[in-house]
């Protein structure tokens, strides 16, 4: 077990309650994970790697699965997080443009995340059912506003509003892997996002 450090990512976050605590161990994970690869992911690395004691990380977590699986959830908890903030628009279409962006930058700004909830980062790790309704649930602000497109007729009337949210979701997903990927011109990558989304959304347009 590791001793903790006044100054350890434990130490400080500890002192801001439970929930702190627990976010501050994910990120360290989750930074771990991008850095070391998957061997990086034990229970004695992490602990030595936050500044806490693996007693704290059992208590937290349950076991290994534990973390992989709140890595997930983390993820999507942080992007539903993003998504909430938007501020609501009048238009529509516009609210819903300003989703996307938010989506992007939400995946630019925490690429460790992304790639566990988007990726092979954990080999073998399979989310469960609970893990997998809350990473659809963090999609359920972009799917209201592609259903009031549909109300507002700014949609077909006839679109499925599923479909709508998975085809602008897949669309985003593809093109943020590729600039993620260094496959865009430096500079280029919002062009290219805004150039796909808004092809993907004229399949639906009324």
């Amino acid at each position: 077990m590791s001793a903790t450090s006044p100054t350890s990512v434990f130490a400080q976050a500890q002192a801001l309650g439970e929930e702190a605590l627990r976010a501050a161990v994910l990120d360290t994970a989750a930074a771990l994970l991008a850095a070391e690869g998957p061997a990086a992911l034990s229970m004695r690395r992490l602990a030595a790697a936050a500044g806490c004691s693996t007693t704290v990380l059992y208590r937290l977590f349950g076991a290994k699965d534990g973390i992989a699986a709140a890595l997930y959830r983390e993820g999507f908890a942080r992007l539903r997080r993003r998504l909430d903030a938007v501020p609501s628009d009048e238009d529509p279409a516009a609210y819903l443009a300003a989703l996307g962006r938010a989506y992007r930058a939400n995946a630019l700004e925490e690429p460790n995340f992304y790639s566990i909830m988007h990726g092979e980062a954990i080999p073998g790790f399979t989310p469960d059912e609970e893990s997998r309704a809350a990473a659809a649930a963090s999609l359920d602000v972009l799917r209201r506003a592609a259903r009031a497109c549909v109300e507002a007729g700014v949609l077909r009337a006839d679109a499925d509003v599923d479909e709508v949210t998975d085809t602008l979701w897949a669309a985003a997903h593809g093109v943020i892997s590729l600039e993620r990927g260094g496959h865009f011109p430096a500079g280029l990558g919002e062009e290219r996002f805004r150039t796909l989304t808004r092809a993907a959304v004229t399949a639906f347009l009324a």
